[in-house]
């Protein structure tokens, strides 16, 4: 049986886009080939490497891609998941033949304030919300 394609999108593809792929490569793998893409790609988000490292998860090799690029490229997605808040979800390209495109809004980690501690806690919540959201989609089959 083929793989779902599967593209998460937000906007730097630094911290989001990177643990939900992350998450459903490791929890669905099995029925589910993830990618992540940002709409102006910049550099994965030091306290995110740090937030997944914690949970067995590294991504600290990672590298980040324009989502410009794979529609260039011709890539297809069955699901193609924004992460990002509502606004910027509207920038996210459609792509063709793309089966589903679904909204998943996260707060943004670059955007928590406070100390390096204060902002690894609030991380680890964002963390946590994104990986209930996969595993629910990996249980059901589909997205909600």
């Amino acid at each position: 049986m083929e793989k779902a394609r599967v593209l998460f999108v937000c906007i730097h593809n630094s911290a989001r886009s990177q643990m939900a792929e992350a998450f459903l490569n490791r929890l669905g793998g099995d029925r589910y080939a993830a990618q992540s893409a940002g709409i102006e790609p910049g550099i994965i988000n030091p306290v995110v490497v740090t937030a997944m490292k914690e949970i067995g998860y590294d991504l600290s090799g990672n590298t980040t891609q324009g989502v410009f690029a794979l529609l260039k490229k011709g890539e297809r997605f069955g699901y193609v998941f924004t992460v990002c808040d509502e606004a910027n979800g509207e920038r996210c390209p459609l792509f063709p033949g793309s089966g589903n495109k679904i909204h998943w809004g996260f707060p943004d980690p670059s955007a928590l304030t406070g100390s390096p501690e204060e902002i690894l806690a609030g991380t680890r919540v964002i963390r946590d919300m994104i990986k209930a959201k996969i595993e629910a989609f990996v249980a059901a089959g589909k997205a909600e």
